[in-house]
């Protein structure tokens, strides 16, 4: 793990990466078609949407200033990715709130042995954050690629037969309407569970 976090990068490298590249004509990853491009210039403008306009509720900012232990996490992404770019500045904001929560950005296609470790249901599925204790790099958990009620809304969608670019219109509809409340609760659940076995092995 420590090789990816010596070669990863900081949420202002990763932003300024997209936007370099799209300067070029180019997104990360090496399928550069006019409709992965596509996806990029939208997502790129939703991450910067999403970036402007998420307030972090009273209940996530309680549990970041309670948090005792020092993490890393390891947010394996590319720029294309829908998800990502609803998810990630949420969670970029929640770890800025923190003193001692440290963010670091992979990308997933030239990081597959990585990616690999942390499939969801055998697919290479992003976002992907791994936490981890900063001084000794152990795992304390992972989250993603999306909020449990959008994972399980994406499957019921995939049961019925939806064509994919469906589903992922219906699912950015619904980050729209959540406006980034279930992934703030699942983070504070997650940064309760992370700081109580902090507790617990201090004692």
């Amino acid at each position: 793990m420590k090789d990816y976090i010596e070669k990863s990068m900081t949420w202002s490298g990763y932003a300024n990466l997209l936007d370099r590249l799209l300067a070029e004509g180019k997104t990360t990853g090496p399928n550069q078609s006019d409709a992965m491009l596509d996806y990029a210039k939208l997502n790129i403008r939703r991450m910067k949407r999403v970036e402007k306009t998420t307030v972090l509720g009273e209940s996530i900012l309680a549990s970041v200033r309670e948090n005792r232990r020092k993490m890393i996490w390891l947010i394996i992404t590319e720029g294309w990715c829908g998800d990502a770019a609803q998810s990630i500045p949420v969670i970029e904001r929640i770890a800025a709130a923190a003193e001692n929560i440290e963010t670091r950005y992979v990308l997933r296609d030239e990081n597959l042995g990585l990616m690999d470790a942390y499939l969801t249901n055998g697919a290479r599925s992003i976002p992907k954050l791994i936490a981890l204790d900063a001084e000794t790099l152990a795992e304390l958990g992972t989250w993603g690629p999306r909020p449990r009620v959008a994972m399980d809304y994406f499957l019921e969608m995939k049961s019925i037969g939806l064509d994919k670019s469906e589903m992922m219109e219906k699912l950015q509809r619904w980050y729209n309407e959540d406006r980034n409340q279930a992934i703030q609760n699942e983070f504070q659940q997650l940064l309760e569970h992370w700081n109580s076995s902090s507790n617990a092995a201090n004692n």
